[in-house]
C-alpha cells in the first residue's frame, strides 16, 4: 500500500503482491523480511533458498526416472521368458508378426504416454515463446524510458552549459567593450557594470543546478557546446540517438546513469532472449524427433533424443530456479520502488533526497527544489533586459560606436532567454516522472508477466521430459529386435507350396491322388 500512495500513476499488480507476500527463509531456516536489499547477504540467502526448491524438484524427478529404469531393467528378463512361453502356446493363433496381444497393448500404452508427454511439452513451448516475447517487450519499454530520461537529463546539461557559456561570452566580449566606451559617462558605465554583475550572478545560480549526472554523459554534450562562439538553440533529437554511455564494466557507476543502464540492459536482454529461443528450439526438436522415432520405431533416434531429453530436463529445472529468484526479487522491488531508489546510494549520491522525491512522486503539493534558483535567474534576466533597454534608448545617441557591442549583448541575451525557458520546462517533474512510471510499468507489468510465463514453461517442460524419460525405456522394449524382424521377413517371404512337409500333407489329404 505504501507504493500506491507514493507513486500516483503506478500500482503494483496482483502478481507482484502475491509473489511479494511469499514467506522468506534464510539458510538457517529462519523467517526474514521481504524488503528489497540486493546487496544484503541475508536477502540473497532467501533467494538462494527459493532457488533450491527447483534443485529439490530435480532430485525428485531423477529418482522417479531412476525407479522406472530399475523397473524396466529388472522386469525385462522375466517378461522375456513369460513372453516366449506365451508365444509358443499361441503360435498357431498368432498373426506371424511376432507380437502377442499383451505386447500389443504394451506398445499402445507406451505410445500414448509418450504422445501425451510430448503434447504437454509442446504446450509448454508455446507458453515459453509467449513469455519470452512479453519479457522482451517489458525490457524494451524499460530501456526506451531510460533512454528518454537520459536524453532529458543530457538536454538539461546542454541548456545549462550553453547558457553559462553565452553569458561568459557576453561578459568577456561586448560588455567589456561597452565599459571601455562608457568610461567618461558614469550612468552608462553603472548600467553596464550592473549587467556584468547580474550575468555573473546568473552564472553562479545556473552552475548550482545539478541532477548528479555522470561526468561522462555531461562531457559528451559540453565538448561541443562550450567551445562555440555563439549560443544555438537546442534542436531536439530522438531519444534513440541521445548520447549514452557504453558500459565499460559490469559495475554500476556512481552516480547512476540512465544511459549506462539502458545500454547494459539492452546487451543483457539480447543474450537472455537468444538463450531462451535456443532452449525452446531444443525442446521443440527433441519432441518432434521423439514422435518420429516412435512412428518409425528407430532405436538409434530414440537413444539420441533420450540424451537430449536429459539435457533439456536439467536446463528446465535450472531455468526454473533462476526464474523463481528473479520473480521474487522483482516483486520485492516493484512493491515499493520509491523506497529502494531513495535509500540506494547509487541513486542519491550527490543528489539530495528532496530532488529525488520531487521527480519520483511529482505531487502538485510539492514545490520544485530549483524554484528559488530559477526565480532569481529569471529576475536577473529581466533586470539585464531593463538595463540594456535603457542603454539602447539613451546611450546610443551619445556613443554610436557602442551600438555593435550592444546588439551583440542583446542577441546573446535573447538566445539565453530562449534556452532558459526550455530549461524551466525540462526541470519540471512531469517529463522525468513519466519516464520513471513508464519504466516501472514495462519492468513490473510486462516483464513480471513474461517471467511468470517462463516459469510456467520451465515447470511444464520439466514434467513433460520426466514423463518422456520414464516412458521411452518401455518403447525400446516394445520395438521388435533385429532377429525378430529377420525371422518375420523370412516367414513372410517363404513360399508354403515349395515346402516338402506341406506338399506331403497336401498329397495325403487328397484321396484321389
Amino acid at each position: 500500500m505504501a507504493a500506491m500512495t507514493t507513486v500516483p500513476s503506478y500500482t503494483p499488480s496482483l502478481w507482484v503482491r502475491v509473489c511479494h507476500a511469499l514467506p522468506r527463509l534464510d539458510l538457517t531456516m529462519q523467517m526474514k523480511d521481504n524488503i528489497f536489499v540486493p546487496d544484503s547477504w541475508e536477502y540473497q540467502q532467501t533467494l538462494l533458498v527459493l532457488s533450491s526448491l527447483s534443485a529439490i524438484a530435480l532430485v525428485i524427478s531423477l529418482l522417479v526416472v531412476l525407479s522406472f529404469l530399475i523397473h524396466y531393467c529388472c522386469c525385462h528378463r522375466g517378461d522375456r521368458g513369460e513372453g516366449s512361453e506365451e508365444e509358443e502356446e499361441d503360435e498357431d493363433g498368432s498373426t506371424g508378426h511376432g507380437y502377442s496381444g499383451k505386447k500389443g497393448r504394451g506398445i499402445c500404452c507406451v505410445t500414448w504416454v509418450a504422445v501425451a508427454a510430448v503434447t504437454l511439452c509442446c504446450v509448454a513451448i508455446g507458453v515459453g515463446f509467449y513469455g519470452n516475447s512479453e519479457a522482451n517487450d517489458g525490457m524494451y519499454q524499460l530501456t526506451s524510458s531510460l533512454l528518454t530520461a537520459n536524453y532529458t537529463l543530457a538536454s538539461i546539461d546542454l541548456l545549462i552549459s550553453d547558457t553559462i557559456s553565452g553569458l561568459q561570452l557576453s561578459i568577456s566580449g561586448p560588455l567589456t567593450s561597452m565599459e571601455e566606451l562608457f568610461t567618461g559617462s558614469k550612468p552608462f558605465l553603472v548600467s553596464t557594470r550592473n549587467c556584468r554583475r547580474l550575468s555573473e550572478n546568473m552564472i553562479k545560480l545556473l552552475s548550482s543546478i545539478s541532477l548528479a549526472r555522470s561526468n561522462v554523459d555531461a562531457g559528451l554534450w559540453n565538448d561541443s557546446s562550450v567551445s562555440g562562439a555563439s549560443i544555438i538553440p537546442l534542436t531536439p533529437v530522438p531519444p534513440s540517438v541521445a548520447p549514452t554511455v557504453v558500459p565499460g564494466s559490469s559495475l554500476m557507476p556512481n552516480p547512476f546513469s540512465p544511459g549506462w543502464a539502458a545500454n547494459t540492459l539492452m546487451v543483457n536482454e539480447d543474450y537472455r532472449w537468444l538463450s531462451y529461443v535456443l532452449l525452446l528450439l531444443l525442446d521443440l526438436i527433441v519432441c518432434l524427433f521423439i514422435l518420429l522415432g516412435l512412428a518409425k520405431q528407430a532405436r538409434w533416434l530414440l537413444i539420441l533424443m533420450t540424451v537430449l531429453a536429459w539435457l533439456a530436463l536439467f536446463l528446465s529445472w535450472g531455468s526454473l530456479g533462476l526464474e523463481t529468484a528473479t520473480v521474487v526479487a522483482l516483486s520485492d522491488f516493484c512493491s515499493d520502488p520509491n523506497m529502494f531508489v531513495l535509500n540506494s546510494t547509487q541513486f542519491n549520491s550527490g543528489t539530495s533526497s528532496d530532488v529525488l522525491d520531487y521527480y519520483l512522486t511529482c505531487s502538485r503539493r510539492m514545490n520544485s527544489p530549483f524554484q528559488q534558483l530559477l526565480t532569481q535567474s529569471q529576475r536577473a534576466l529581466s533586470n539585464i533586459h531593463t538595463q540594456l533597454s535603457n542603454l539602447d534608448r539613451n546611450a546610443l545617441t551619445q556613443f554610436p560606436k557602442a551600438e555593435k557591442s550592444l546588439r551583440e549583448v542583446q542577441q546573446i541575451l535573447n538566445s539565453t532567454e530562449g534556452n532558459f525557458h526550455q530549461l524551466v520546462a525540462l526541470l519540471n517533474c512531469r517529463g522525468l516522472n513519466k519516464d520513471y512510471i513508464d519504466s516501472l510499468k514495462g519492468l513490473c507489468y510486462d516483464g513480471m508477466e513474461g517471467l511468470l510465463y517462463l516459469s510456467l514453461y520451465s515447470f511444464l517442460s520439466a514434467l513433460a521430459f520426466t514423463a518422456i524419460l520414464c516412458s521411452l525405456p518401455g518403447a525400446w522394449r516394445s520395438f521388435p529386435s533385429e532377429s525378430e524382424e529377420y525371422e518375420d521377413s523370412d516367414s513372410e517371404s517363404e513360399d508354403p507350396f515349395t515346402s516338402h512337409q506341406d506338399s506331403k500333407r497336401f498329397l495325403q489329404w487328397q484321396p484321389w491322388l
